[in-house]
């Protein structure tokens, strides 16, 4: 089978990056505005709390997936895609001229409409890791790289949007010689959360455009092989199968090139049950649950005592790894589980450090000086980078695996993200182990 035309693979790898990056730019957008909202919110400074725990909740998207696929058996991923992009994107349309609005429940006011729809999106955010991946398993391997970069600019986008917008900008009034210091100044943003939300919505349209410009690259819709009912556990088999995909798929590379690209993975990879596949898995859900739950619960605790500065770099710069990382992944390619594994080491390490920064804030080692403020912002850059770049290369192995493989790896990422996020509430919002520093303010005698 000849391969298929240059532009019709750069095409092709535009389109499954815009498809990713309408995978989580809902929830992450949500996140970065929240400095804007929680000022006419009545919830204030507790709604990051509310948030984790909708976010948690989302993974009901997962069980409403489960039930479609029991349902409707051999439909593929075509269908749920679509309702997850559709109720992304009027989520996301109706957060902008809804989210300010307050409703009385139990006497007290609460933003209704905000933590609603906010928990739609989650829903549809979670239940895009089960519905996206396996969809590409009917696309060659590298493909898969450019779904993770365009994942990654979901993350990126929101932040440089909310850095345009001037999140969080103020300014320090100087300090008098007798007496207490004045109350920052707060600059006003460029532009409203309404407006962000606009944006929002736009790429998640381009998003969900960009899924059906694949569709038609496809001479027929992806469906899942029923011949097989057992097909659950042996996954990746040579053969009649492989021919199908062949078939299914214009941009199939011929199997020379692809063993020559790709490297034949291990056999093993090719058992979902196997000791290797539950290694892998086991690394995806453990990369995730530090990425997606852990440390974002912490980033502002490790960050703020170092200034705004250092918190929005690291913001920007740890989202910006995520991409790059992505891009070094199409050129070199780890498939060896014990070198994933010493990278995923390597990313526990700056975890851990930029963790115990959070438990000393507000006054952590180097606090006040340039040194700190470039640790700090480093060790996020190298964490985020390490393991953006370990979970692409897992996710790459298990492509051998086919469908099954590629709906475990999203079970796995989802399953990582909650216990995560679940973990780090109690000492989060119950227990307050973490505390913040005050702006304009030195709490630590300097």
């Amino acid at each position: 089978m000849a391969a298929p035309p240059l532009g019709r693979t750069v095409l092709t790898h535009l389109l499954v990056a815009l498809f990713g990056m309408g995978s989580w730019a809902a929830v992450n957008g949500i996140w970065v505005e929240l400095p804007v909202v929680v000022k006419d919110l009545p919830e204030g400074w507790s709604l990051p709390s509310y948030l984790s725990v909708l976010v948690a909740l989302g993974n009901l998207g997962l069980l409403l997936v489960t039930l479609w696929r029991r349902l409707a058996p051999g439909k593929g991923e075509r269908i749920p895609i679509q309702v997850v992009q559709g109720l992304s994107v009027v989520g996301a349309a109706l957060l902008a001229p809804l989210w300010y609005h307050v409703a009385q429940v139990a006497g007290q006011s609460h933003s209704v409409a905000f933590l609603t729809l906010a928990f739609v999106l989650a829903m549809a955010c979670c239940a895009s890791n089960v519905t996206f991946l396996p969809f590409l398993s009917h696309l060659p391997p590298h493909f898969l790289r450019s779904f993770f970069l365009g994942q990654g600019l979901s993350a990126l986008l929101p932040c440089v949007l909310a850095l345009m917008q001037g999140v969080g900008r103020l300014e320090c009034p100087p300090v008098p010689v007798n007496g207490t210091p004045g109350p920052p100044i707060n600059f006003p943003e460029r532009f409203s959360a309404s407006t962000f939300f606009w944006v929002l919505t736009a790429v998640l349209v381009t998003s969900a455009a960009a899924f059906q410009g694949l569709l038609r690259l496809l001479p027929r819709p992806p469906s899942v092989p029923t011949g097989d009912p057992g097909s659950g556990l042996q996954v990746g088999a040579p053969g009649a199968e492989e021919e199908e995909e062949e078939e299914a798929s214009p941009l199939q590379e011929p199997p020379t090139q692809t063993a020559g690209t790709t490297s034949s993975p291990d056999p093993k990879a090719h058992q979902l049950f196997s000791a290797h596949s539950a290694c892998l898995l086991g690394l995806l859900a453990t990369t995730n649950a530090l990425t997606n739950g852990v440390l974002p619960a912490v980033q502002s605790f490790s960050c703020l005592p170092y200034g705004r500065l250092a918190y929005h770099l690291a913001v920007v710069l740890g989202s910006s790894a995520n991409p790059l990382a992505c891009f070094l992944a199409m050129g070199v390619l780890c498939r060896s589980l014990v070198g994933l594994c010493g990278l995923s080491l390597l990313g526990i390490l700056f975890g851990a450090y930029l963790m115990a920064l959070a438990v000393l804030s507000p006054c952590p080692p180097l606090v006040g000086t340039s040194a700190g403020v470039v640790l700090v912002v480093l060790s996020w850059v190298l964490c985020a980078g390490v393991f953006s770049y370990v979970k692409v290369a897992v996710s790459s192995m298990l492509h051998g695996g086919g469908r099954p493989a590629l709906l475990a790896a999203g079970v796995a990422i989802q399953v990582g993200s909650l216990l995560g996020a679940v973990a780090m509430f109690p000492p989060t919002s119950i227990y307050h182990v973490f505390h913040s520093g005050k702006d304009c303010v030195d709490q630590c005698g300097l």
